[in-house]
């Protein structure tokens, strides 16, 4: 199936007049890959799309949830954990509150990692936890802390890396059970995270693109992996500008394994390696 860019850009002029989700800063082959499936999906074409967004509201809230990326795991990329682990949260440890957003929260795997990694040394008494999606079946599912265990198990494994095992020495390792903090029930395939860390996450929605001051507080760590890797240079440069303004003094970014700072916005921050400072300016 094909479909022209003017219909492309018709249905994003729609989305955004008729919903104000404004999908305009996206990217486009990423866009127009993700609006074929949805099309596949409800066996449709792009003018009933079109049609459809313009009236049908449960509709266009079902597609934005399509065409959203929702992708995360326990511990994704162990080396990332290993930055925030021995470089980044020593430097917070005297704090008497810390402050951390995750921005594109999908299903909270990330947010409880960073929850298991806070108690483990011993400061999660301190952490203010916030995140944030556009989709809020992703924040239900976060809430609820209750994952399929045959699609997780593999990622128990990054739990070892990042916290019974220290990179930088061998022979270290701490005898930390998954039951600490999950509730594994092979029966009924469910790996369930543990209430005490739950009940921790303060969870919004929220449409990033619009960058709106949501949270009255600045942070001392936001989180937004792989996210802006499926927006165009202009919105990634307005992103950063917006993470900016929200991190306070020193404060520190982290973004996707792969992603990086370009442009002028790069002169805003240090890059540390697997993670970025805010530099006063």
């Amino acid at each position: 199936m094909e479909i022209s860019d003017e219909k492309i850009q018709e249905l994003i002029n729609t989305l955004k007049s008729s919903a104000d989700y404004d999908f305009s800063g996206y990217s486009a082959k990423s866009f127009k890959r993700r609006i074929l499936k949805v099309l596949e999906t409800y066996s449709i074409d792009i003018i009933e799309l079109i049609n459809r967004v313009k009236y049908d509201f449960v509709f266009v809230e079902q597609i934005v949830k399509d065409i959203t990326v929702n992708t995360t795991e326990l511990f994704r990329n162990p080396k990332s954990w290993h930055a925030i682990k021995y470089r980044i949260l020593p430097k917070l440890m005297d704090n008497e509150i810390i402050n951390i957003w995750h921005a594109g929260c999908s299903t909270g795997q990330e947010v409880y990692s960073m929850l298991i990694l806070l108690n483990e040394l011993k400061i999660l008494h301190k952490a203010r936890i916030y995140a944030s999606d556009i989709n809020q079946d992703v924040i239900n599912t976060a809430k609820e802390g209750k994952y399929v265990y045959r699609f997780n198990i593999e990622y128990l494994e990054n739990f070892n890396k990042v916290i019974r095992q220290n990179p930088f020495n061998f022979e270290e390792h701490k005898n930390v059970p998954y039951s600490k903090y999950l509730i594994i029930d092979k029966i009924e395939d469910t790996i369930t995270v543990k209430n005490f860390l739950k009940n921790r996450v303060n969870y919004v929605k929220q449409n990033l693109v619009k960058r709106e001051a949501i949270f009255k507080t600045k942070f001392d760590i936001i989180f937004c992996r792989n996210v802006l890797i499926y927006f165009k240079p202009e919105l990634q440069s307005q992103m950063y500008s917006y993470f900016y303004d929200n991190l306070k003094n020193s404060g520190f970014l982290v973004l996707g394994y792969h992603e990086s700072i370009l442009g002028p916005q790069a002169q805003k921050f240090n890059r540390k390696g697997l993670y970025y400072t805010k530099k006063l300016v």
